[in-house]
């Protein structure tokens, strides 16, 4: 996986811990010789193979299967799924955020495809049982590209993830499924797709085959991420044995599901982020107006200043989640932070990179918009990708 030299675990990065927490770290974020190879493997990946097709198939609203097909040969999620089953056994957390952002930072809807089978594959490697990750956890580390779903998001005002509407009830030795999802990747060659639904009073997950009988998908379209193909969905009454459930009788844990899906948001939107930030420097370096090159200009040098503070700032929230999940502690209030705390940014940032451009800015012809599209989808992304 990834050429490693050795199947030993990835340190993460070390920070200081909290006051009320015992003992002390000094503060380090540096990203270790294994992880900054890892990392700068992907960005070399995402700048020559992400970026030149980006426009191209945002335009065509479709993934570039060849792209896909060598990703997964880097085998980006694979490392982390169980090496007895044949992956790298090497799951971190803050690898898993600096992958997110360097391959966002190349394509946003890419980096959502890339990643795709995480959405299935880590929860069952956290979760499932022994039969269930036998059963399906080979589809993600077979020779080709297969991609995951997981279907939480809700068509309703309020929508809570921790508390789904959908529902699940027990009958005999089958479970029956109602509700509706939102913001579903649906790709063709997915594997069961991992549907959360209330199951008396908690959210449990269960593995649905894409074909079952009541499931129907039609697909959505957004203004962003227009080459990842997402669905809504309707279950009416779809059945599923009881061996479907996530985690069989021991469930799962919707929190920890979550939460992980937050920061790998918070990465993936980092890198929207900072592609919009870059591309708005570098214009501004070589576009002239009055005689001078307007990044000369004090209001927007001051705004691309503040652009790269903010984008630093969130970065270290993110770092800061992952760091916790990856030391086996809660991280449910960090990775919300850090979540909120992207969207905000990624937004503001897009924006002004819109605004850096002038009205070249929301011309087709250049990247600031395709960022803001991308970036106004990060309020109301939620777990489309997972770490």
């Amino acid at each position: 996986m990834l050429g490693l030299p050795s199947r030993r675990p990835i340190p993460p990065p070390v920070r200081p811990t909290r006051p009320e927490e015992p003992g002390c770290a000094v503060i380090d974020f540096q990203p270790t010789e294994e992880q900054a190879l890892i990392q700068e493997t992907v960005r070399q990946f995402a700048e020559n193979e992400i970026r030149p097709v980006a426009r191209e198939f945002d335009e065509s609203a479709k993934l570039p299967e060849a792209v896909l097909a060598q990703a997964h040969e880097l085998g980006l999620v694979a490392n982390a799924l169980p090496e007895a089953l044949g992956g790298g056994g090497e799951r971190s957390a803050v690898l898993g955020a600096l992958i997110a952002e360097e391959l966002a930072w190349g394509d946003l809807a890419i980096a959502l495809g890339i990643l795709s089978p995480g959405l299935a594959a880590l929860p069952i490697t956290e979760f499932g049982s022994p039969a269930q990750q036998a059963a399906e956890l080979p589809r993600w580390l077979d020779s080709g590209y297969a991609p995951g779903a997981l279907a939480l998001v809700e068509p309703h005002f309020g929508a809570d993830p921790f508390r789904p509407k959908s529902t699940a009830r027990r009958e005999g030795d089958e479970y029956l499924l109602d509700g509706a999802k939102c913001l579903v990747p649906w790709q063709e060659g997915a594997g069961p797709l991992l549907v959360f639904a209330d199951e008396g009073g908690t959210g449990q997950g269960f593995l649905v085959p894409p074909g079952a009988d009541g499931l129907t998908a039609s697909r959505s379209e957004y203004m962003g991420i227009r080459a990842f193909p997402t669905a809504d969905l309707q279950l009416e009454a779809v059945r599923v044995p009881a061996s479907a459930r996530l985690g069989a009788e021991a469930g799962s844990d919707l929190t920890a599901i979550v939460t992980r899906g937050r920061v790998a948001i918070a990465a993936l939107g980092l890198g929207v982020a900072r592609a919009a930030f870059e591309v708005a420097r570098d214009y501004a370096k070589e576009r002239e107006a009055f005689g001078v090159k307007i990044a000369q200009k004090q209001a927007i040098a001051f705004k691309l200043a503040d652009m790269a503070i903010e984008i630093d700032g969130a970065r270290l929230l993110t770092w800061e989640a992952a760091w916790r999940l990856d030391q086996g502690r809660d991280a449910l209030r960090e990775a919300t932070l850090a979540v909120q705390q992207v969207r905000k940014v990624a937004l503001e940032v897009a924006d002004g990179a819109v605004q850096v451009f002038g009205g070249h800015g929301y011309i087709r012809e250049y990247l600031p918009e395709m960022h803001l599209r991308n970036a106004r989808g990060l309020t109301s992304f939620e777990c489309l990708a997972m770490v």
